[in-house]
């Protein structure tokens, strides 16, 4: 049996004795069904993790007992900063956990003309911590040691005005060029990937203005939660450590 990993964004140290908050004690109880001895990994999302087991576990309470740190890395020696626009519902959520499996080390939420998903200024900081959530589970999910950042959603036209890595790709189907037709400047990546109806004309322009290539990810159109999986798996693929070459 696989043993379970949490991620607690507390000082870690050999020996010591944490109480686990609500929600992980929660999903200790009722979807793990741990029980005292249990053996769990337990990592900060700061680097490195820790083998533990759980000391006590109810209803109302939990400790684990940390034991001997293990410095691992699983990270890509990519930095990919995904820039996804806001997508409907699951199909976001669906995005950024498969981001987080394919090794991004950086998601900005983007708004372009025609999401279909539209947040209101209040519910921002709500849904900024559901993404949050999405993004620690599939680190615990696969293995990763790093949380990925994750920021609140820019404005397109900001955004790619803004963008700094030296290969600068945004995913528009049509497009002439495919990835095995260009070569990385290095190994920062900032990949734009659009909403549901995908990006204008306008807004494609715009990226072109600001330094990006238009990519087509093959003859035939993703949906808009594929298109960005597709893409971060054939970027670790032609240049990451899916094609075995590890940092």
């Amino acid at each position: 049996m696989r043993i379970p990993r949490l991620c607690l964004p507390v000082p870690l140290a050999e020996g010591a004795l944490i109480e686990l908050d609500d929600n992980t004690r929660r999903h200790c109880v009722t979807v793990l069904r741990l029980k005292p001895g249990a053996a769990v990994v337990l990592f900060n999302g700061e680097g490195g993790e820790y083998d533990a087991a759980i000391d006590a576990i109810s209803a109302h309470a939990a400790t684990v007992r940390v034991g001997r740190y293990v410095d691992v890395s699983r990270e890509s020696p990519l930095r990919v900063h995904l820039a996804q626009a806001l997508l409907k519902g699951d199909r976001m959520d669906y995005a950024l956990q498969k981001a987080v499996e394919l090794g991004v080390a950086r998601i900005t939420p983007i708004t372009a003309e025609r999401c279909v998903m539209r947040l209101k200024p209040d519910a921002v900081a709500r849904r900024l911590e559901h993404w949050q959530g999405v993004v620690q589970s599939a680190c615990e999910q696969c293995g990763r040691d790093l949380l990925p950042a994750i920021d609140a959603p820019e404005a397109l036209q900001g955004f790619v005005a803004g963008a700094k890595a030296r290969t600068r790709l945004v995913l528009h189907p049509g497009a002439q060029t495919t990835l095995a037709t260009i070569e990385a400047s290095g190994n920062d990546i900032t990949l734009l990937s659009g909403p549901e109806g995908g990006f204008t004309d306008v807004e494609v322009a715009r990226a072109e203005a600001a330094g990006f290539n238009r990519i087509a990810m093959g003859p035939r159109v993703l949906r808009a939660e594929s298109a960005s999986v597709a893409a971060l798996a054939a970027v670790q693929t032609l240049w990451g450590d899916l094609a075995g070459q590890g940092a």
